[in-house]
């Protein structure tokens, strides 16, 4: 760690429900994939592996952060309680939901778990449903977070990925500076709307000066339907005229949304050479 950054915490999101995956599997018919129905996208096997354990494991070898936060909901509490287990830097925390009509939405959970936990440090945010290609480097990532907290205590640090113009339209699309200060963030706009290709994945870290800001939002749209205040993007989207985002360009990414994206995951994961190394 450097001077600027003596701890931080993460937060991995995995209270989702993961409705169009298990759509998929209970409508598939060559039998493959039943042994998916009902897990959690984040303790789906990729690879030789749970997904989430490839964050738990670089996390860990980087030291990144002294504690790993994972956010599910009461349905599958005990299953992810029976696998952090095998990890001494692991808790627990349940939304007390059973069924996705009853969620929360990501950022009333990131908040759950910022105040349960009493959370003070800088926070990785990390979305369950995700991995990164191999050039992905959490020391790197942290050397950049380093450098710009040195320049503002207020400083943020999200991800982004080139992509194509016909896909602007199914992720939040960054526009920054000359700096790479992020200057909007458009949800899912229409490549004809926008200039930016910066799809930007749910991977931030977000300074301990921004964490307050988490109630603030909430507030400011508790009356709101969840799908104004479930995704993360939409926090990130409030926070950005209030403090500075800048964001760190990397390759692509691997979002399991449904069994297609599932299959693919599993399949580049299965042919990586160099697991020890992955995300370090």
């Amino acid at each position: 760690m450097c001077d600027h950054i003596k701890t931080m915490k993460a937060v991995i999101l995995a209270a989702g429900y993961g409705t169009r995956l298990q759509r998929d599997v209970e409508n598939s018919t060559c039998g493959r994939f039943s042994h998916l129905s009902g897990i959690s996208k984040p303790l789906l096997p990729v690879g030789n592996s749970s997904l989430i354990s490839y964050w738990v494991n670089a996390l860990t070898a980087t030291e990144c952060v002294d504690t790993i936060y994972v956010i599910t909901n009461a349905l599958h509490q005990e299953k992810f309680q029976e696998w952090a287990k095998d990890f001494d830097n692991v808790k627990i925390l349940s939304d007390g939901t059973r069924s996705n009509e009853e969620r929360l939405g990501a950022v009333s959970c990131l908040q759950l778990s910022v105040k349960n936990f009493m959370i003070k440090d800088h926070v990785v945010v990390i979305g369950g449903d995700t991995l990164f290609k191999e050039d992905f480097s959490l020391n790197k990532v942290k050397e950049k977070f380093c450098e710009l907290q040195a320049k503002s205590e207020d400083s943020n640090m999200v991800l982004s990925y080139q992509c194509k113009d016909e896909d602007t339209s199914k992720y939040g699309i960054l526009e920054v500076d000359e700096d790479l200060r992020v200057l909007c963030m458009k949800e899912k706009p229409l490549f004809s709307e926008t200039t930016s290709r910066r799809a930007c994945p749910c991977f931030y870290i977000l300074s301990q000066t921004s964490l307050p800001l988490l109630d603030d939002f909430l507030d400011a749209f508790k009356e709101s339907a969840i799908e104004e205040k479930d995704a993360p993007g939409n926090f990130l989207s409030w926070l950005i005229p209030r403090k500075p985002v800048y964001t760190y360009e990397i390759d692509g990414r691997f979002d399991v949304g449904n069994l297609q994206s599932y299959v693919e995951c599993d399949l580049y994961f299965k042919e990586l050479h160099d697991v020890k190394s992955y995300m370090i």
